[in-house]
C-alpha cells in the first residue's frame, strides 16, 4: 500500500489522539493507509499514558493555566505538549516485535533530525521501568529514555509510545507516536503535579534539565515547526525509500474522517 504524509497543524489534544485512534482503526478495517502524520497542540496539552492515573495531575492548576487534558492511547506517563512536533506512524507489521518497531521508525526520525543539523542517535539501554514508575519523578514521561528512543548530546530528545491493534491473518496494526521537543516548555509540567514534599518540585525540574534538550538548544536558534515537519519526512524518504503522497492541510473546520 502507498504510504501518506500528513500535516494536520495544530489542534486541540482531543482531536489529535482522536485522529491516531482513527488512523489505526481504519488500517485495520482495510479502508485507511500507512501513514506518517505530523501534528502540533493548539491549546498546550497536557496528556497521560494509557493506565496514568488522573489524580497524580493537579486538574484545577491545568485549567486554570488554559491547557487541555487527554488520555493517550499508548502507555507511557505524563507529557506537557507545548513547544513540540508530534509525530505519529499507522502501519501493518507482521513477526516484527516491539522494539524492532522502534529501531526502524527511530532511524528514520534520527536522519530527519540530521537533516537540520542534530547529531540525535538511538539509545541502545532499556530502564527497568516497573521499578523506575515507583519513584515519584517518574510521572513525568521524559524522566527516562527507553530503548530506540533519541538522544541528543547525552540528554532525551524525543519520547515514543506504541500501541498494536490484531489485523487478521497474521498481522497488527501499529500505531507510534511521540514528541520531538523544539523548545523547553515540556519542563512545565512540574507546575501541575500533586508532590509528596516541599522542595520535590525543584528536585524534579533539576532532574528534566539534566536528562531532557530541545532542538533549539542543540542547534542554538529558534526551530519552526514547519522546518522540521519537512526534515522528518525527508528522513522517511531517505531511510525506507518510500514516496509518500503529501496530504493537504486540513481546514480548521474538518472532523475526525478518514
Amino acid at each position: 500500500m502507498n504510504w501518506r504524509f500528513e500535516n494536520t497543524g495544530f489542534r486541540s489534544g482531543v482531536f489529535n489522539m482522536e485522529y491516531d485512534m482513527a488512523l489505526a482503526r481504519a488500517l485495520v478495517d482495510g479502508t485507511g493507509y500507512p501513514t506518517i502524520r505530523v501534528y502540533g497542540w493548539q491549546p498546550p496539552a497536557l496528556s497521560l499514558g494509557w493506565n496514568q492515573s488522573r489524580n497524580e495531575i493537579d486538574l484545577v492548576k491545568v485549567s486554570e493555566a488554559g491547557i487541555g487534558v487527554v488520555r493517550r492511547p499508548t502507555g507511557g506517563r505524563a507529557i506537557l505538549h507545548s513547544e513540540e512536533l508530534t509525530y505519529s506512524i499507522v502501519m501493518r507489521v507482521k513477526e516484527k516485535n516491539v522494539f524492532a518497531v522502534y529501531d526502524e521508525i527511530s532511524r528514520a526520525l534520527v536522519a530527519g533530525l540530521k537533516v537540520l543539523g542534530a547529531p540525535a542517535v538511538i539509545e541502545k539501554n532499556q530502564p527497568n521501568f516497573p521499578s523506575l514508575y515507583r519513584t515519584k519523578s517518574a510521572i513525568a514521561c521524559f524522566s527516562s529514555t527507553g530503548r530506540y528512543e533519541i538522544k541528543c548530546q547525552g540528554k532525551k530528545l524525543v519520547g515514543s509510545a506504541q500501541r498494536r491493534y490484531a489485523a487478521g491473518k497474521g498481522e497488527e496494526v501499529v500505531l507510534q507516536h511521540g514528541s520531538i521537543l523544539l523548545g523547553p516548555d515540556h519542563k512545565r509540567l512540574v507546575d501541575f503535579l500533586f508532590l509528596d514534599r516541599e522542595g520535590q518540585d525543584v528536585e524534579m525540574r533539576k532532574e528534566l534539565d539534566e536528562k531532557t534538550t530541545h532542538l533549539s538548544a542543540v542547534l542554538d536558534r529558534d526551530v519552526e515547526f514547519e522546518e522540521t515537519a519537512a526534515a522528518i519526512l525527508q528522513g522517511f524518504r531517505n531511510v525506507w525509500s518510500i514516496e509518500p503522497e503529501v496530504i493537504p492541510l486540513m481546514n480548521e473546520e474538518q472532523k475526525v474522517t478518514i
